[in-house]
């Protein structure tokens, strides 16, 4: 009969499993080189058999190979930039079309769309197509700003912005939405509290748009954001709500007050050159009555000069022309008749009223 060395006796003592059981038998320490050779045969139940065991191997490893490197090859829609990382590391921005790039876990690959408008809503929340249609939900920790004379306005306006540098856009900023969001809601606090109220709300409208889209994407490319603004529009500019009836009553006022203004000014600009006008045209006929009194006494000075001159020559002429002259003008003006005393007729009144005849004669003939 054997003897178990670790028995402890053939009384089992000492916890060995002598010949009357004294103890469980102990489990004898694993061989390790059972371990390796079964190992070795649920390996080679996966290797292609009849080829050797070698080369199948080699054939299994390059097909595993050649599926892993197939995996690199990308496509870049149109739109879309490829952003191509090596173990998570910027490497290169890549254009639209079918590329190549080291496979999972060495490479990796992202394709943001570049040309998407996206837009955010600041100062309200809902609507349709982010503007105000619809069922609308005030803001006013972002609405409510302050004007540059120190007056509230209520401002809801929106952002259109698109990815201008894919790399920047992903890598520079952890949330782009939330900057751009923050950044235009600045730059536009900023613009608004250098203008008036009134202007904000009549002639510098679209002058604090653009301002305001200026400065928000100078603050992003300070950033290295990779974010392009598109365009920044207010939908709606009121004082608060509070006040609104206020507000209103002092534009009516205002309103009031331009119309009479221009009334004013339109009888101004009519009354005022026609009064210019006839202060002109009297002081051309002023002009031209001098003129003409002036020409008449000059003509009358020559004409005495010339009188005084033929005097001188011929006094006997030109007392004679004188005479007949004033003459002339005399019985011009006088009624008179003449007879003849040669025609030797006889019975002729000494007067007949010829010139009333006359006259009564002209009358009748107008009747």
């Amino acid at each position: 009969m054997a003897w178990n060395p670790k028995g402890g006796g053939p009384w089992g003592g000492g916890g060995g499993g002598g010949p009357w059981g004294g103890g469980p038998t102990p489990t004898p320490p694993p061989n390790i080189e059972d371990l390796l050779r079964r190992s070795q045969e649920r390996f080679q139940r996966f290797v292609p058999t009849g080829i050797g065991g070698g080369r199948g191997l080699l054939l299994a490893l390059a097909a595993v190979l050649a599926v892993w490197l197939a995996t690199g090859f990308y496509r870049v829609q149109p739109g879309e930039q490829g952003v191509e990382l090596m173990f998570g590391r910027f490497v290169k921005v890549t254009t639209p079309g079918l590329n190549y790039w080291f496979p999972a876990p060495i490479g990796e690959v992202l394709t943001p769309n570049v040309e998407q408008t996206n837009q955010i809503t600041i100062g309200f929340r809902g609507g349709e197509g982010g503007g105000r249609a619809g069922a609308t939900r005030d803001v006013p920790q972002e609405s409510l700003m302050l004007t540059s004379d120190q007056n509230i306005i209520d401002v809801d306006f929106l952002v259109q912005w698109r990815i201008k540098n894919a790399a920047d856009y992903l890598f520079n900023l952890r949330d782009p939405e939330t900057t751009v969001k923050l950044a235009a809601e600045s730059a536009f606090r900023e613009v608004m509290g250098q203008t008036s109220l009134e202007e904000a709300l009549t002639v510098r409208r679209q002058q604090v748009d653009d301002q305001t889209k200026e400065l928000t994407q100078a603050i992003l490319d300070g950033y290295g954001a990779g974010v392009l603004l598109v365009d920044v529009k207010q939908l709606k500019v009121d004082p608060p709500a509070e006040v609104i009836d206020a507000f209103n009553d002092v534009q009516r006022a205002r309103q009031d007050q331009e119309r009479s203004v221009n009334e004013a000014l339109t009888y101004r600009n009519d009354i005022v050159p026609r009064a210019r006008g006839e202060a002109e045209r009297i002081i051309q006929e002023s002009a031209a009555y001098r003129e003409k009194a002036v020409r008449d006494a000059e003509g009358e000075a020559k004409r005495f000069i010339s009188v005084h001159d033929a005097y001188l020559t011929g006094r006997d002429v030109t007392l004679r022309r004188l005479y007949l002259e004033r003459m002339q003008d005399v019985l011009a003006k006088s009624e008179k008749v003449v007879i003849d005393p040669s025609g030797g007729g006889t019975g002729v009144v000494p007067y007949l009223p010829l010139p009333e005849l006359g006259k009564r004669k002209a009358e009748e003939t107008r009747r």
